[in-house]
Parts: structure tokens; sequence; C-alpha cells
């Protein structure tokens, strides 16, 4: 079956295409909608500009669109551009994409495929949040935490590339200030810069943090891909 992905750059879409490939699908092309700010109850934010390194390095075509707002039904109008696209260029049957808890995005995203005779792939959805984060790492998957905003989450861990040593902290904290340790909750967003996935990884040559003391931003400024690695 041919799917198309929507895809922010972030850990769980990018682990998503990975899952549903491993089950034999073929995910033709990548849906990437830029809302107007980080204000977005539906998507993905920040960096999204680079997710094109992210397509080149995967070799999987991505299209995208701006939304207008970030009045919900003016973001899924952009998506169902994009998906009608999907279908009269890559004739796609379905759509791929990395929720886990959130009946509000699943319930908005199912609607929408049913509309267009499209199926939903929700890989991810109810996956055990310690578990998911065990499996990212020992699939290789690589990536950075670009924004916090959550009590026990402060500026150090802005631009920090997560490792098994992490883990336990991250869990202890979790538990402690009771975050979403998947962060679906939006208390961060995520950045991967390699994985199996990727035929080189993403090199970040220049970036910016903006820190306001309680929530804040690791902008990539410039990036290429790493065909050194």
């Amino acid at each position: 079956m041919k799917l198309a992905s929507l895809f922010s750059g972030g850990k769980d879409s990018t682990y998503a295409i990975y899952l549903v490939q491993k089950q034999g699908y073929e995910v033709t092309c990548l849906l990437s909608v830029f809302p107007q700010s980080d204000e977005s109850h539906l998507l993905h934010h920040p960096n999204m500009r680079w997710t094109k390194l992210q397509s080149e390095s995967m070799h999987i075509p991505q299209l995208t669109i701006s939304a207008d707002s970030n009045d919900t039904d003016v973001e899924l109008f952009a998506l169902e551009t994009l998906l009608q696209n999907a279908k009269d260029q890559f004739g796609i049957e379905g759509l791929v994409h990395g929720g886990i808890k959130s009946n509000f995005q699943k319930d908005k995203f199912y609607t929408l495929c049913s509309k267009l005779d499209l199926i939903a792939v929700t890989p991810l959805w109810n996956t055990d949040p310690e578990q998911y984060l065990h499996d990212l790492l020992n699939s290789k998957f690589d990536f950075m935490m670009i924004t916090v905003s959550s009590d026990g989450l402060d500026d150090s861990w802005l631009g920090k590339v997560i490792s098994k040593s992490d883990l336990d902290n991250l869990k202890y904290l979790s538990e402690k200030f009771g975050f979403n340790l998947n962060f679906e909750g939006g208390e961060s967003e995520t950045f991967v810069i390699d994985c199996p996935l990727f035929s080189n990884p993403i090199k970040i040559n220049k970036f910016e943090k903006n820190w306001d003391g309680y929530r804040g931003r690791f902008e990539i400024v410039d990036a290429e891909l790493n065909y050194n690695a």
C-alpha cells in the first residue's frame, strides 16, 4: 500500500515512517504543513524548513504548504490540499502519522482521511512512553530536543541529543513534574539528525538558543547533509 506521511522532522513522525516501512508499506511522499506559529494545537512548528534535508536524506519527495493561521480548520484545509495533491501525484491510498495519545489529533486526521477515501495508519498509537524511547534509541535514532516548555526541563536540554544515559533522568523529571515522557503534550519538540532511514546525517553548522526562564527554543540557523560521515 502506498502511503503519504504527515511529517514534521521530529522523532514521532520519522519513527512512524520507519515502522510502517518495516511492516511492508511504501511511503511515497512526505506532507509538511507549515503552521503560522508555535501556538498550533495540531501541528509541529520549530525548524520545519530543515525537513527538506531529512527528505533529501531519506530519498522521499516532500510536498509542503503554509497555513494562513493557527485555526485548526485552516490547518486541516491545508492538509487536505496536500493529501489531494499526493493522491494525484503519487497515487497514495493512506496517511501515516506519529500520534501516540492525542485523541484530538487522531479524530481530526481520521475524519479527513475518511473524507478523501484514505486509510489512516497510526503505528505509535498507545505505545508505552518509556519503552518507546528505548526503542527509538535501540533503533539508532539520533534526535535532539529543540524546544522545552515544562517545569523540570531547563535550557540545558535545548539542543541536547538524547542518549540512553538521559532516559532515567527524563523519567525521574516526568514523574516529579508531571509531564509526558514522550513529550506529546508539547513539553518538548524534537528534531531527528540521523536514523536508519537517512543516507547521510544532518550537520548543524549554526544555531541560536532562546530562553525566557521557563520555555526555550533551539533554532537551527544553518545546516547541511554530512556526506563525510
